[in-house]
């Protein structure tokens, strides 16, 4: 056994009983994708990059999306070499022992809790935005916490009970729903474009790159390109969410090979598109912070009915980014509880619809508490610490993988696995550095107390370690 535990064979598989069911196709994960990629990254943190980059957010959308780029080949290749549930989880510890995986397991359900409740909260800004323009007026108590002046974010609470309850009543059926919603969206953003985009005025972009390129701290808060890229990289990174799907793929290595890379090429460009159009259309002090930047950007330009229906959209659909992320973390729990490293009792599947329903229940509760009570750009910066982490160790399976299994069997192949694995952990390392101190800090404390608890009932627990000392 290596200092770092035990390590899972390759080719291992679900305990009888505790298998997921086999549901979904390439089209469903290519919506996964598209579904927790365009999300709230587009919708509302473009204002908080405008804000951190100026302008310069545009370069801050590519320099996380080449990043992410590096990371979804990686992904391709190891969940079509090991297609169970976990993601990067699950490969690390194949590759790199259970010590990691619980790290990365454990900084995942930071990751993915989060990423729900952000957009919650930015799905809640958009519902407020757009029962305001038809004139019907809220509490204030009820729409923000406590950082805000209000008791609780009720809206944000409540979205995402709503996608816990459809996430119980089973996989396929959210998914299926989910491609309705992703339809909408894009429907959506592509209205954003033809209307804004006549609006463009280069003399907006000027001055391009007012904080710089590096991250820097400016009263108070982190600016700068490397700062705005490290929080606008949330708006990548739903792919993961597609390969946590790989046990439930019917056609694994075409499958998600498709959903995965697909659904980044599809989302970087529509991406692209956006922010040019927003950035060039409203000077970028404008759209700084605001929760609903793209609505905004059609009321300026006098476009009030488009400027609605972009906000409807919204609420209509991002709860599927929600959906997806909730999705995600709720694999992972039921995996790590599966391995023995959590309770075992929340590895049980519905005879019904296969789904894990009990682990969902628990994480549609936290991510509801969570959402009811933080702030947007807080929940995401956390949310990003412990994705970057997942992109590192994936970065590093591939090229462990590459050494120690050159033979095993491999779906997709990525490109150049060695320069591509390097530059999504580099890649990922710098954008970790740019997050502010006191993310960082709070991303330490978490960590702390996961190996806290992998100390005290992971490790005496774990099936790995029980099977190799039998």
């Amino acid at each position: 056994m290596s200092i770092t535990g035990p390590r899972k064979p390759l080719g291992a598989h679900a305990p009888e009983g505790q298998a997921l069911a086999k549901t979904l196709s390439w089209p469903h994960l290519v919506a996964l994708g598209v579904g927790a990629i365009v999300g709230t990254g587009i919708y509302t943190l473009t204002g908080v990059g405008a804000e951190r980059a100026g302008p310069a957010v545009i370069l801050a959308f590519a320099i996380a999306g080449a990043v992410c780029a590096c990371a979804a080949l990686a992904y391709a290749e190891l969940a079509t070499m090991i297609p169970a549930a976990g993601s990067a989880y699950t490969f690390s510890y194949t590759a790199l022992g259970e010590t990691i995986a619980w790290i990365v397991g454990w900084s995942l359900i930071l990751e993915y809790s989060l990423a729900c409740s952000t957009v919650a909260v930015g799905w809640s800004g958009y519902l407020v935005g757009w029962i305001q323009a038809i004139g019907v007026t809220l509490p204030p108590a009820l729409l923000s916490g406590p950082h805000g002046g209000g008791l609780i974010n009720l809206p944000a609470v409540l979205v995402a009970l709503a996608v816990m309850g459809m996430l119980v009543a089973g996989t396929r059926e959210s998914a299926t729903l989910n491609i309705v919603l992703v339809i909408v969206k894009l429907v959506a953003l592509t209205v954003f474009v033809v209307f804004a985009l006549p609006a463009f005025d280069g003399a907006n972009l000027h001055p391009f790159m007012p904080y710089g390129f590096g991250s820097t701290e400016v009263g108070g808060t982190q600016r700068g390109v490397m700062a705005a890229a490290a929080i606008v990289f949330f708006a990548f990174y739903g792919f993961d969410a597609v390969a946590t799907s790989a046990e439930e793929a019917k056609n694994p290595g075409r499958d998600l090979t498709i959903g995965i890379v697909g659904s980044m090429l599809l989302c970087t460009a529509i991406y692209m598109a956006v922010a040019v159009t927003a950035v060039g259309a409203l000077p970028f002090r404008q759209l700084a912070n605001s929760p609903e930047p793209l609505a905004l950007v059609l009321r300026s330009l006098g476009e009030p009915q488009a400027a609605y229906l972009i906000a409807l959209a919204a609420v209509v659909a991002l709860p599927s980014v929600i959906l997806v992320m909730m999705y995600g973390q709720s694999r992972i729990f039921f995996v790590m509880a599966r391995d023995g490293l959590l309770p075992a009792r929340l590895a049980t599947v519905s005879p019904r619809t296969g789904a894990p329903t009990r682990i969902t229940l628990l994480t549609g509760a936290s991510i509801a508490l969570v959402a009811g009570f933080f702030r947007l750009d807080e929940i995401a910066e956390l949310a990003n610490a412990g994705t970057l982490i997942a992109f590192i160790s994936v970065g590093v399976c591939l090229i462990v993988l590459r050494r120690t299994a050159p033979h095993a069997a491999r779906l997709f192949r990525c490109p150049a696995p060695y320069v591509v694995g390097t530059g999504a952990v580099l890649g990922c390392l710098y954008l970790l550095w740019s997050l502010p101190s006191t993310t960082l800090t709070r991303f330490a404390i978490w960590n702390a107390i996961g190996l806290a608890v992998y100390v005290a009932y992971g490790r005496r627990a774990s099936l790995a370690r029980r099977t190799a000392a039998a």
